[in-house]
């Protein structure tokens, strides 16, 4: 065996840079390995990643973070849904919620059930049977339950927060298990003559800081994977055409809304995100089909409230790096690549990187084949959300306007395409272990969006009708009843935290 890694160096701050110190310090913490991030003050972030997804939980819950201690001191609300207003066609909106629907009444999947009960007049809206949806609907929260057999057991909650406050806290978080922080310009990366491995960076202060192994966080700029490895970038940009985004705070207005708001705008769409202290909001969209002047006066003629600053210009390619590991370098969050914000996975991105580093963390050997696997898989978590996020586009009623027009008529991905095919035939949808969305958040977007089976499973059939509409009745009252009892989202944050 090789020996042990001596010196990771972090380039790069940032939520990316301290999600991925706050992971190595929790298990790298008792060895002999040192780890150093570097980042300048001078270096702004990009830091508008303020919603997550469900497994930003078990990320915290793995680092032995309080749950209420993270909420106080990241301005946190919950989340259990993202509402998408006017994508399949103006004056729509469904939810997309964090749970499951339903249980399990036979052989096939819930849906199955609903979809031959609504063929006969009968099951009403599928949310009516999803306790994150009813919730988030009446702007109600409670937490899961750890019993079966309670409703609230179907429950699934993300956050909303401030992204600039938890690269705050997960950097003390860091320091306290031993991540040594060094403040400094890059001016210069070193590499070896020979193999072309990174050696070391220089600062502009004439510091040198020498490493084995380098994590580059250094967003867009790629300064390692890209300026210095030339690693090469993939362009999404035809499938995604949205390349740029205006984001501004404002006041918070109105109830506490336990879950995002996303609204299609001519070019884009909007966002919405609910925190303690303000809401944050941002326009993406495509700059060849509006200008961002423009895009700026759509964005604050919508806000809630009053802005508390001006707002910010973001400029970015959608695609991922041909090869998020190089040598000796893997890069993580911005700088691995970017996927517009629509289903809040920026942050989980990040999330997977740091979690598939700690698993294929080398030795000084660097085994390529624990190198190709790294990035067999991240390329897979891309295209994977890639997919998803091409889905709410393609699966539109809309042509309105030339951006919307292209998009209902742009060329997808094979399997996306035979997923959307399939499930419209046959209510079908199969989904692998690797995949971050599973069957509840598929079913919800690809009826959220119109796509409605013309069939379903012929397992269905071995319930009786009767059978399956009194089940589902009941179970629409259990559903609806809990809801109704659980505190308002607003009073059950105060009480929390």
């Amino acid at each position: 065996m090789a020996e042990p890694l001596g010196h990771i160096v972090i380039v790069g701050g940032g939520t990316a840079g301290w999600m991925t110190a706050a992971g190595l310090s929790r298990f790298l913490g008792k060895t002999s390995t040192r780890i150093t991030l570097i980042e300048s003050d001078e270096i702004g972030t990009i830091g508008v990643g303020e919603a997550s997804i469900p497994p930003l939980a078990i990320f915290n819950q793995l680092l032995g973070i309080d749950e209420r201690d993270f909420m106080r001191r990241t301005q946190a609300t919950f989340k259990l849904a993202i509402e998408f207003v006017d994508w399949t066609r103006k004056g729509h909106r469904y939810f997309h919620p964090f749970g499951i629907y339903g249980h399990p009444l036979d052989a096939c999947d819930f849906h199955h059930y609903w979809l031959k009960a609504r063929a006969a007049g009968h099951g009403g809206d599928l949310d009516d049977y999803c306790l994150s949806a009813l919730l988030a609907r009446d702007n109600r929260f409670a937490p899961p339950s750890s019993d079966p057999a309670s409703a609230l057991s179907t429950v699934r909650h993300a956050y909303h927060f401030d992204a600039s406050l938890y690269a705050r806290y997960l950097r003390d978080y860091a320091e306290a298990r031993g991540v040594t922080r060094i403040e400094g310009r890059i001016t210069h990366v070193g590499q070896h003559p020979e193999t072309g491995f990174v050696t070391g960076v220089s600062l502009s202060d004439s510091r040198e800081v020498a490493g084995d192994y380098f994590i580059d966080c250094t967003g867009f700029a790629g300064l390692l994977i890209e300026k210095t490895l030339k690693t090469g970038y993939i362009d999404w940009s035809s499938l995604l055409p949205c390349d740029r985004a205006v984001a501004v705070p404002c006041e918070g207005v109105g109830d506490l809304t336990p879950y995002t708001r996303s609204t299609a705008r001519d070019a884009g769409w909007q966002w919405r995100i609910p925190l303690q202290h303000r809401t944050g909001n941002g326009y993406v969209f495509s700059s060849g089909f509006v200008s961002d002047d423009d895009a700026t006066d759509m964005l604050m003629r919508h806000l809630d409230g009053k802005a508390l600053a001006d707002p910010r210009l973001i400029r970015f390619q959608t695609g991922r790096r041909a090869k998020a590991w190089k040598k000796n370098v893997v890069a993580i969050g911005l700088s691995a690549g970017f996927l517009e914000p629509l289903e809040s996975t920026s942050i989980h991105l990040i999330q997977k990187g740091v979690t598939k580093l700690i698993k294929c963390l080398p030795d000084m050997g660097f085994e390529p084949e624990l190198i190709e696997t790294f990035n067999q898989q991240t390329a897979f978590d891309y295209e994977d959300v890639r997919d998803f996020l091409v889905l709410h586009y393609k699966a539109t009623e809309r042509d309105d306007t030339p951006f919307w027009s292209y998009n209902k008529h742009n060329t997808v991905s094979d399997s996306l395409k035979h997923r959307m095919a399939l499930f419209a035939a046959s209510g079908r949808v199969f989904v692998t272990e690797q995949e971050l969305f599973k069957l509840p958040n598929w079913l919800a977007v690809m009826m959220g969006q119109g796509i409605m089976p013309t069939a379903y499973d012929p397992l269905a059939d071995a319930l009786p009708l009767e059978n399956v509409v009194k089940a589902l009745n009941s179970l629409r009252d259990i559903m609806a009843r809990t809801a109704a009892a659980q505190m308002r989202h607003a009073d059950f944050v105060a009480k929390y935290i």
